[in-house]
């Protein structure tokens, strides 16, 4: 892409004038729970958990379950009927297959059902600094899921600083809709601080959400506070547990 680089390295000096600042906030759990992609990616993970998940993400009002590919065409089934969405992840979870296998995992889990899209970034690549090749790579994907929303997950806890700045300057020209930090398969989770930093390089009108060692309410609301849209847990029950506020209808969550 043409200026690609120019815009990396402009949004990086931009961003070392960032400062994090943490803020107290407090949200209903109603809210909280629309705002959670309710997460079973395990690979040892039965027809009979997939059918749970469903089940807690109509009870307890999840934005979307997100489950491994196999398993769309399954919670497709489960949640007919329902308002909750499906999303799914491709080269999930290193990111390290060729562009052609991304875009057709991403046409097969469309065609099956899912709504959104969680793609992990070539990692290795933005790492060697091929930004138009990762550039070419994300893009593939938007456009095969012909309109659905598309998250990239960028891995931060293996991205030093300039490379998380540049991995969202990538997803945003990209025409991505979310950046998202992590899988939650290497070595580090969801961190307030780049959360607050991949909200402030994307701006407000692009999503961002924090995956990955999200275990409660407390943990949510740092993620939120610094800028996350959207959570990715499985722990969702537990969170939406320990919000103050009742949920509506159920007075033993």
């Amino acid at each position: 892409m043409n200026g690609l680089l120019e815009k990396i390295e402009n949004e990086i000096l931009r961003a070392k004038k960032f400062k994090f600042e943490t803020k107290k906030i407090d949200i209903q759990r109603d809210k909280l729970a629309y705002m959670i992609d309710h997460t079973l990616l395990s690979p040892d993970a039965t027809s009979a958990q997939i059918s749970k998940l469903c089940d807690e993400a109509v009870k307890y009002g999840f934005y979307s379950v997100c489950v491994n590919p196999f398993r769309v065409p399954e919670a497709f089934d489960n949640l007919k009927g329902s308002k909750v969405k499906i999303a799914s992840v491709v080269s999930f979870p290193f990111g390290a297959v060729p562009t052609k296998i991304k875009t057709e995992e991403t046409k097969w889990v469309i065609e099956h059902g899912a709504d959104e899209v969680d793609m992990v970034i070539n990692i290795g690549m933005l790492k060697d600094s091929e930004y138009d090749e990762v550039y070419d790579d994300v893009k593939s994907v938007v456009e095969s899921a012909r309109g659905k929303t598309v998250k990239v997950i960028i891995e931060t806890a293996l991205l030093n600083f300039e490379e998380k700045v540049a991995a969202c300057v990538i997803s945003k020209e990209s025409g991505a809709h979310f950046v998202k930090t992590s899988t939650g398969y290497s070595k580090g989770g969801a961190v307030a601080e780049d959360v607050a930093l991949m909200r402030f390089v994307v701006g407000e009108k692009m999503g961002v959400k924090a995956s990955g060692g999200i275990h409660s309410y407390d943990d949510a609301l740092r993620m939120i506070s610094a800028g996350a849209n959207r959570i990715g847990a499985s722990k969702s029950v537990e969170i939406i547990g320990g919000a103050r506020n009742e949920f509506p209808g159920s007075k033993n969550i």
